[in-house]
């Protein structure tokens, strides 16, 4: 069974990351979530991420002893926020999951990114810049803007994302 890393950050749709999970295992992934310790706090439900991938959802470096993560065959950075996005292609890692995405980007797995940004922060030249840097990378990215505030789940697609990476497979 292939190993998909689903990465998730910090923003709206977080909250259905567990509806994710069930279609990629349904599609045959083993699944291991890597999330950043704000989308923790703020919107996932780790129990229920747990369960449904049946590994434990990674926010830090492990312990020594602890067994490592599986080599990934594709990863999902969903949703992925400005930040993370343009401090990952500047290259800083000064977390967890810039580290691994480093890491990640570096080996050359297939990588697909939804930023969940709204078109305010879209707006802003570093941000364009930041896509393009990820894209020359290797990295493949689905992204809709949407207004700042409000709903934006339209422009939002997990089974987009899954597709994707089932085709960089």
């Amino acid at each position: 069974m292939p190993t998909l890393y689903l990465i998730i950050c910090a923003a709206g749709e977080a909250h259905r990351a567990a509806e994710m999970v069930r279609s990629a295992r349904a599609d045959g992934w083993s699944v291991h979530c890597i999330a950043t310790p704000a989308a923790v706090e703020h919107f996932l439900d780790i129990p229920e991420l747990e369960a449904v991938t049946g590994h434990e959802v990674r926010t830090a470096h492990r312990n020594p002893g602890d067994p490592p993560l599986p080599p990934a065959d594709a990863v999902i950075v969903a949703p992925a926020t400005y930040n993370t996005i343009n401090k990952w292609a500047a290259g800083i890692g000064d977390t967890y999951v810039l580290i691994k995405l480093a890491e990640l980007t570096g080996l050359g797995v297939p990588i697909v990114v939804v930023p969940y940004v709204n078109a305010v922060l879209a707006g802003n030249r570093v941000f364009h810049r930041s896509l393009a840097e990820l894209r020359e990378s290797g990295v493949r990215v689905l992204y809709e803007p949407h207004a700042p505030g409000g709903d934006s789940s339209g422009g939002f697609s997990w089974p987009a994302a899954l597709a994707a990476i089932r085709r960089r497979r």
